[in-house]
């Protein structure tokens, strides 16, 4: 019985010899309905809801998709249409959008800013409420007009900052607040 495997040129053995064995290969898949590539996953899914498929982006150590969208069928009008260079291009620009949209719907959600001009000069006050499982909390924080914090208290995460309350905190010079 005779080896069929190729043979290996003996330049190819050396060269793979000094490679770093601990250096880990970028695991790139491209296979017709999954691809995966620099650091996120397309995989083309039955879609649940109907007959067709779907297609879900998945960023790496993700638990839960970035995007689920319809995915187009194939000729045959059965099979999904295989994915490809632009299609996955496309997705990842589109997924990352995603992303960093619910990011900024985040902060917006977690940190508020009010102006204030007082008689030492323009004042910002921020809140920024930290999210802890166990213990959330805020920080209600005075900044002067070169961004040096002039204080800082911790507030109830439930604390609204208004123009109003701002400007009580600042005249009781920057308290504690209950």
């Amino acid at each position: 019985m005779t080896d069929s495997s190729p043979a290996v040129a003996p330049e190819d053995a050396s060269e793979n010899a000094f490679q770093d064995a601990g250096a880990a290969a970028p695991d790139v898949v491209q296979e017709p309905r999954l691809w995966h590539k620099d650091g996120w996953m397309a995989r083309v899914i039955k879609n649940e809801d109907d007959d067709g498929w779907a297609v879900e982006m998945i960023k790496d150590g993700e638990p839960e998709p970035a995007l689920v969208g319809p995915w187009t069928m194939g000729r045959d009008k059965k099979n999904p249409k295989p994915l490809d260079t632009s299609a996955f291009n496309t997705l990842v620009k589109t997924a990352s959008e995603v992303l960093r949209r619910h990011e900024q719907q985040l902060r917006a959600l977690l940190h508020k800013r009010v102006g204030l001009s007082t008689g030492e000069g323009d004042i910002d006050v921020t809140l920024d409420i930290v999210p802890d499982e166990y213990e959330p909390y805020a920080l209600l924080t005075a900044l002067d007009a070169f961004g040096e914090q002039i204080a800082q208290v911790r507030v109830a995460p439930t604390f609204k900052l208004t123009q109003a309350r701002a400007q009580t905190w600042a005249e009781g010079g920057f308290g504690r607040i209950d």
